[in-house]
């Protein structure tokens, strides 16, 4: 069996599996975008108490996928807490990807 491709399909395949498979953030600006998060999540034992007790967990270490997938359920409101709601809300695809970034490469602070 003979396949032919146009030039523009195999433009179009060079530059699919040329691409990244997902955005990968810069953790140096991360850092600098962190002010918000480290207020509950740089406390070790933190916890919050309105409208009910929650620990707040450390993200150091944590996957970046993993911290990228749950900021963008946040904002979406895919996942349930109105303060991580409203913090993600305020977040473009960058900065959380920039967050993800730093935090996973943060270990354990």
């Amino acid at each position: 069996m003979v396949r032919t491709f146009s030039a523009a399909g195999l433009l179009a395949m060079f530059v699919l599996a040329s691409a990244p498979a997902s955005a990968e953030g810069d953790a140096t600006a991360g850092e600098l975008k962190n002010a918000q998060c480290k207020g509950c999540h740089g406390i070790e034992g933190f916890r919050m108490a309105y409208p009910k007790v929650v620990s707040v967990p450390m993200l150091g270490g944590q996957s970046a996928a993993y911290l990228a997938a749950a900021l963008k359920a946040y904002r979406a409101g895919d996942r349930n807490n109105a303060t991580m709601r409203a913090i993600a809300a305020s977040l473009s695809d960058e900065d959380i990807n920039d967050l993800a970034a730093y935090y996973s490469a943060s270990g354990g602070e």
